[in-house]
């Protein structure tokens, strides 16, 4: 089911049709970083960052996101950010459910990790979304969520859950991804505009 068809089956039909807009896709292969530069302006409300099967090339990485507001660079805005994660072990012996205090931010302007240690075994990978809010206002500020799932380095299954705002009413107009160490091996994320 396509993202718009999604929309409509969850909200209803009506004034929701053709509303989800693919504006721009990237395939990783052995990449630093993956940034998106162009396309984020007043013509979305939301922008819908999607990760499919993204494969580290370094064991146990976070995967991580920072943004330019208009007219910076350095990928350094400040940040206030909150993180929980669920996790499961293959073998069943441990499991957790926790808000993960050293992977927030008050005030800060590192990367915002948005899921953890993703393994890099052949058949390890991470999928998941990163939601922008009204970008393009110089009224407020940014705000933000993302929901990854990943396979573990620890051979754990990590459901991570981030939020927060990025702190200045520039508008945001670039999104940078990337590991806390290594490349960005494969896989594919996608932008998607949402009226």
């Amino acid at each position: 089911m396509s993202l718009g068809a999604s929309k409509v089956a969850m909200l209803g039909a009506a004034g929701v049709t053709a509303d989800v807009v693919l504006l721009s896709s990237q395939t990783a292969s052995a990449s630093a970083t993956i940034s998106f530069t162009s396309g984020i302006t007043s013509t979305y409300g939301e922008y819908i960052f999607r990760f499919y099967n993204l494969h580290p090339s370094a064991d146990g990485p976070h995967f991580t996101f920072q943004v330019n507001a208009s007219g910076e660079s350095g990928y350094n805005e400040t940040m206030t950010t909150t993180k929980f994660a669920a996790d499961h072990k293959e073998d069943d012996s441990q499991y957790h459910f926790a808000y993960h205090s050293g992977e927030d931010q008050a005030q800060g302007t590192a990367f915002q990790n948005i899921s953890q240690e993703t393994g890099y075994d052949n058949d390890q990978s991470l999928a998941g979304e990163l939601h922008l809010f009204n970008p393009s206002s110089t009224t407020y500020v940014t705000h933000f969520y993302a929901t990854c799932t990943n396979a573990q380095s620890g051979n754990y299954i990590y459901n991570d859950f981030t939020a927060g705002y990025i702190n200045t009413t520039a508008a945001i107009t670039d999104v940078q991804f990337k590991f806390g160490s290594g490349n960005i091996d494969a896989g594919t994320i996608k932008m998607w505009g949402v009226k």
